[in-house]
């Protein structure tokens, strides 16, 4: 496995069986006993700061969340003088951060200074694969496999769908997208797709993509970031919500998934988010069990256990 995990496809897929089979494993190893990780945060977070530090705890280690207003990457110094800067105190370094060449910028530093302290993408604007992970551990829990299954994300081709389409390629699941034609991904991100391999549709017809889909996964319309766009994106994705009707399509046993935060009535209604399909809260709950499971499998290929 790589070092750095900046996106879904510096993993194989061997590496994430590995991930998956290790975050449901009943005795933790203890590869941060005694250790660090400095987890930079540029963007607010719920999910991502708890998952992250309880996943060190658990791990052993000793987490230090990090705002991006305290670290000041490129205004006070550089990333990449913050990344050497953190790996004399961390074993891992984790960030959520706005812009993607920020990871890149950090990993190249560690790698050109001979660091084996690995750089872990806790959310881009590019890509979220922690995110990814915890989803697929989810569809992994409730159907006893991967292969074969239908995803369909209904919204924008955002970072969370990139990072959920790869997984899916390297899984052997099939990933469709519905969306806008505006909102569809671009050709940086369908030169990734395709290099990932796998079955990948985009459309803007939603009921081909939900029907006999085992997955129908929703996220907002609005990003971080986005608010002046808020209208407009509201407009444009009236109609591409996950609701009852929608449901129906799917088959008869498909679940419903949401990365959160959700505003129900838009993009998921209120009676799909906490119906019975309804995987949310248990895909929230394995956001920490995937970085445990993938902090515990990088620690242990180093030798750093």
């Amino acid at each position: 496995m790589r070092r750095n995990i900046l996106s879904m496809a510096d993993l194989e897929t061997s590496d994430i069986v590995s991930i998956l089979d290790a975050a449901e494993r009943e005795r933790l190893p203890r590869v941060l006993e005694g250790k660090g990780a400095a987890l930079i945060f540029e963007h607010p977070s719920a999910r991502t700061r708890n998952a992250a530090e309880m996943a060190v705890f658990r791990l052993g280690g000793h987490p230090i969340s990090i705002r991006g207003d305290e670290i000041g990457i490129d205004r006070r110094e550089s990333a990449e003088d913050i990344a050497l800067t953190l790996a004399s105190y961390h074993s891992v370094i984790g960030a959520r951060v706005t812009d993607h060449q920020t990871l890149v910028r950090m990993a190249e530093a560690l790698e050109g200074a001979g660091s084996r302290v690995p750089v872990i993408n806790l959310l881009s604007n590019v890509e979220h694969p922690s995110q990814a992970l915890a989803d697929l551990l989810t569809i992994r829990q409730h159907f006893g496999e991967l292969k074969g299954r239908k995803v369909a994300f209904i919204g924008d081709a955002n970072n969370v769908a990139l990072s959920l389409a790869i997984g899916c390629a390297l899984v052997g699941a099939s990933f469709s997208l519905a969306a806008p034609k505006g909102f569809w991904f671009g050709e940086v991100a369908l030169g990734t797709l395709r290099s990932s391999g796998g079955e990948f549709i985009q459309t803007e017809d939603v009921i081909s993509v939900a029907s006999g889909a085992d997955v129908l996964y929703s996220d907002v319309w609005v990003s971080m970031g986005e608010e002046e766009e808020g209208a407009s994106k509201r407009a444009a994705f009236s109609g591409f919500s996950i609701d009852d009707s929608l449901l129906e399509h799917a088959r008869e046993d498909a679940i419903v998934m949401h990365c959160l935060p959700a505003h129900r009535g838009e993009e998921v209604s209120a009676s799909v988010i906490d119906g019975p399909r309804s995987m949310i809260w248990l895909q929230a709950r394995n956001r920490m069990f995937s970085l445990i499971g993938l902090i515990s499998v990088l620690l242990e290929e180093d030798g750093s256990s």
